[in-house]
């Protein structure tokens, strides 16, 4: 069984689901990919909205993210992908507050070089918007590519990132 919230943000809703184990999906209402993420989840269990302590540390935790109070998420994870995504999107955890990589380095840190595709295919199911970082991946000439939420959100998570380092 999973449960859900909807969370409002700067940058407009989102729904949150988590599992037994944790945070499973964070996604943008009007993103790209949400609707065929949200099938994933619901094909492996019933869905409920239903208050919950996790999902409301979550909402905190991003409530304080987005005033540059917070850089690392404490909320526990349930990252639900084959190995290789898993992988991936572990990787991504890894990436500092304020920092972005390439899909390059982000291939290397994985393991293997020649996987940039790959990688860039499993950083576009990450459902688990902000908090598994994949807005901090961007292409090798500094170009902002690829984010299910769109370019402007990327962007605007970027910036916020930047400006709130130089305070911590």
């Amino acid at each position: 069984m999973f449960r859900s919230k909807k969370i409002q943000t700067p940058l407009g809703e989102m729904l949150a689901i988590k599992s037994e184990k944790g945070l499973c999906m964070l996604e943008f209402f009007d993103g790209k990919s949400t609707e065929k993420q949200l099938k994933e989840i619901e094909n492996l269990g019933e869905i409920l909205e239903k208050d919950d302590e996790i999902l409301n540390r979550l909402e905190t935790e991003l409530n304080n993210y987005f005033k540059g109070n917070l850089k690392e998420f404490t909320i526990p994870l349930d990252l639900i992908g084959t190995d290789f995504q898993k992988k991936v999107w572990n990787e991504l955890i890894k990436i500092p507050f304020g920092e972005t990589r390439s899909y390059k380095d982000q291939s290397i840190a994985v393991g293997d070089l020649l996987a940039i595709r790959a990688v860039a295919n499993a950083n576009g199911k990450n459902k688990i918007a902000i908090v598994v970082p994949c807005h901090r991946v961007i292409g090798s000439d500094g170009s902002l590519t690829g984010y299910a939420g769109g370019k402007k959100r990327k962007q605007f998570l970027l910036e916020l990132e930047s400006k709130q380092l130089n305070l911590f």
